[in-house]
């Protein structure tokens, strides 16, 4: 429930548009029960053949000539009281108190309609059929405004729920891009998409129930049992009796929905990952012909689903069963309580006063009126109740994400370092991942500027976290990484990675042009610049010859259009354009055709002058670019030198070496 507090205090920031759902709240809620109350005027009044002005004048003679008999009967009782005996004028002063107190409850009961007559001789018609007239045109005008009203209450609302959930998508996503990136292993996108999209979905309709009908619908039950109240407060209390038993049957239903609903977003998490899965890969899909087992692994996800969403069905649908099953026993204890008291004219039940005076057919047909009035309201409350427990239960999956803590971190006092560097470091470095194993131990390296390294080593030695590290994806468990002699972890994450291109084996490009592409990461750089950037990757040529558009060409999601080859370049392009002091190569050129690799190194030979290079790669013919070869073996650096050194001395290398010339044979 706290979680809900916090995305409510966001729906909370639109101040006006919350008081204007209050007010036609307030109006909804008066017209309801205004509309409930024509009952009276329409029994008491038109079928019985009178206009409002005779009723009026009728009722108030009645009531005069009723004060003056108990004025009168209290005159007589008092003067019995000299000459009574103890007993009997004990007796007599009851009789004294119950005329006095009868006198003063009739007095108080026609204290509004004589306040009103003068207006009521004033406007309302004479005849009775007019008087209906009058009436239904009222219920017909008020149940209009009712509408307007309802109209604007839905619209401010709606702009309240939806504009919550653009906040809270954009902190959701604002956090998520700066989570660490193993949170992406143990969460994986499709969960966060999940979250950012349906989850926040049951949010908004929380807020939505929370704002729109938890307020409109208590207000339209206050003014029903208000009603009821100024009828007969005593009989409205005894046919509450119920209350208490469904309050604490909802109470527990209410944990059991959210309990529900949090297992069918956990279960509707999966199906995004299976969606995602499937789509993803389905070149494999096809290529293996697997396309039934995908279809049984996905039925078995929508039945799960179907069978949390059936339980989650099977709470709400309880709890308004019991909403209406409270409204239900409260509207027949009423019919029994007041159908008694109306035909046996009594005032009291089972000994229990419920009034000083008979109620009449009118007055009891509108006490009814009010209560089915107050019933239609729970009702609706239970499918609130059960809307805003699925928004309390999504919440809490969202903001899982949003308070998730950051090993990455912006310092606190903020250092810098001169740009070009002179070597960056690595000293004394260990680490090991959150749930995994340890794949760095005691790992020291120096790389001079200017210097282009090569990293090789078996796979899970720990080459890629290196880059991590040198990214500052992630910080070590004990020693640091050096630029210079400042630490990276007192550099501003911004200003550290300016420095730095990365070129991974996965090229990601974006369903965007391919000059944005390029662009991505320098947003100022003009056209020009990204054209001079894919003349230095060699893509150039084939942008303008084999895209349709040319620079202007949608590359479509993951740029599926292109070949590998074509792809790499771009990303290349892209980390020219930077114009990066640091260009990390991780395994970039080793799913691409020769002819593309041949243009890479020609590209990176040009470019990597007077640059730091780290390359990440086991394809002899990257190798031959490095100034420097490190190998490194179970997290620690095995051997260090030129291709003419570790050819002679290192096992490792020998074999990577072997395994290529195989391969060429």
């Amino acid at each position: 429930m706290r979680n809900f507090g916090r995305a409510l205090r966001i729906a909370l920031r639109r101040k006006w548009s919350i008081v204007g759902i209050v007010i036609t709240s307030m109006m909804i809620a008066v017209l309801w029960g205004a509309n409930i109350g024509t009952l009276y005027p329409l029994v008491e009044v038109v079928f019985k053949g009178d206009s409002l002005p005779g009723y009026a004048e009728k009722k108030l003679h009645e009531v005069d000539t009723r004060l003056v008999q108990l004025d009168a009967e209290v005159r007589e009782l008092t003067a019995q009281l000299p000459a009574a005996d103890a007993t009997s004028a004990k007796r007599l002063q009851l009789k004294i108190e119950s005329a006095t107190a009868t006198r003063t409850a009739i007095a108080e009961s026609s204290k509004y309609l004589r306040w009103a007559q003068p207006t009521i001789d004033a406007y309302a018609p004479r005849d009775a059929y007019a008087t209906l007239m009058m009436i239904v045109a009222l219920l017909v005008g008020g149940t209009a405004i009712k509408l307007v009203a309802l109209l604007i209450n839905l619209m401010l609302v709606q702009y309240i729920a939806e504009t919550a959930a653009v906040d809270l998508r954009a902190l959701f996503f604002r956090k998520a891009l700066r989570l660490d990136l193993d949170s992406f292993g143990e969460n994986g996108s499709a969960d966060l998409t999940s979250r950012l999209t349906n989850d926040i979905a049951h949010v908004s309709a929380g807020i939505a129930a929370l704002m729109g009908r938890l307020v409109r619908e208590p207000l339209k039950m206050a003014v029903c049992l208000g009603g009821a109240m100024f009828v007969c407060w005593r009989l409205l209390f005894f046919v509450m009796i119920v209350t208490p038993l469904v309050a604490l049957v909802m109470h527990h239903l209410s944990r059991a929905i959210r309990r529900a609903s949090r297992r069918a977003m956990e279960e509707m998490s999966q199906l995004y990952g299976m969606l995602n899965d499937s789509f993803s890969g389905i070149r494999v899909v096809k290529a293996f012909s697997t396309q039934a087992f995908e279809r049984a692994k996905f039925d078995r996800g929508i039945r799960a689903y179907y069978r949390k969403s059936m339980k989650m069905s099977f709470y709400n649908t309880l709890a308004r069963s019991s909403s209406e099953m409270l409204g239900m026993t409260v509207v027949g204890l009423a019919i029994l309580a007041g159908g008694y008291l109306v035909v046996n004219q009594q005032t009291g039940l089972f000994g229990i006063p419920m009034s000083t005076v008979p109620l009449e057919v009118g007055e009891i047909l509108m006490f009814f009126g009010f209560l089915i009035g107050a019933s239609d309201p729970a009702k609706k409350l239970s499918d609130v109740w059960s809307g805003l427990q699925r928004g309390i239960a999504a919440t809490d999956r969202v903001y899982e994400i949003i308070d998730q803590p950051i090993r990455v971190t912006e310092p606190k006092h903020c250092r810098t370092t001169a740009r070009p560097h002179h070597e960056i470091r690595l000293e004394n470095v260990v680490y090991q991942y959150p749930s995994g194993p340890t794949v760095l131990r005691g790992v020291d390296l120096t790389i001079r500027h200017g210097e282009t390294i090569a990293v090789i080593g078996p796979n899970g030695s720990g080459k890629s976290t290196i880059v991590n590290l040198l990214c500052r994806f992630d910080d070590p468990q004990s020693g640091q990484v050096l630029l210079d002699d400042t630490p990276i972890n007192e550099i501003k994450t911004r200003d550290l990675r300016r420095r730095i291109a990365l070129v991974s084996q996965r090229t990601i490009l974006f369903d965007d042009t391919i000059e944005n592409n390029i662009r991505y990461g320098t947003p100022g750089a003009d056209s020009h610049a990204v054209v001079r950037a894919a003349k230095m990757a060699f893509a150039d040529e084939f942008i303008l010859r084999k895209t349709p558009d040319g620079y202007q060409t949608k590359l479509g999601s993951s740029g599926t259009r292109l070949s590998g080859g074509q792809m790499q370049r771009i990303a290349l392009a892209r980390a020219f354009l930077r114009n990066p002091d640091i260009l990390i190569l991780d395994e970039a050129t080793s799913q691409i055709d020769l002819e593309s690799e041949q243009l890479i190194h020609q590209a990176l030979a040009k470019f990597l002058v007077d640059r730091t290079g780290v390359m990440i790669t086991h394809r002899t013919s990257s190798l031959s670019m490095a100034d420097r070869i490190v190998v490194i073996e179970s997290g620690k650096i095995a051997d260090s030198g030129r291709h003419e050194e570790l050819i002679q001395r290192n096992r490792f290398y020998q074999s990577l070496r072997g395994g290529e010339q195989q391969k060429a044979a």
